[in-house]
């Protein structure tokens, strides 16, 4: 049996800050990208241009079709970024742990 959820994810910031719940995703996204020391506050060079960001919002679900969290996440705009000039390195909070097992099952195949 399937559930359907009445639950929907905002479609911009403007419609996310009137739910409680969202808010609370955000903030959660904010601390933790403060807490992993992501970002520094800079000076702009005069010759730079600023690139924007958005929120991104999903729902997930438990197994059973429940939502299990709100989640939000903050991502740069970077589509007119070049590596280099504008940023050093990139950064994925997020590693899949089937990834994991198959790394650790390689460095124990290979010795």
């Amino acid at each position: 049996m399937t559930k359907l959820s009445i639950e929907q994810e905002p479609r911009s910031y403007y419609e996310a800050v009137k739910d409680k719940r969202w808010i609370e995703a955000m903030q959660s996204e904010i601390t933790a990208l403060e807490e992993n020391h992501n970002w520094e506050v800079a000076p702009l060079p005069m010759v730079k241009k600023d690139i924007g960001c958005k929120w991104v919002y999903k729902i997930e679900y438990n197994a059973n079709g429940e939502v299990d969290r709100f989640k939000a996440r903050l991502v740069a705009k970077g589509y007119n970024q070049k590596e280099g000039l504008d940023y050093q390195r990139n950064f994925s909070p997020v590693v899949k742990m089937v990834t994991v097992k198959v790394v650790i099952s390689l460095a124990a195949i290979q010795g």
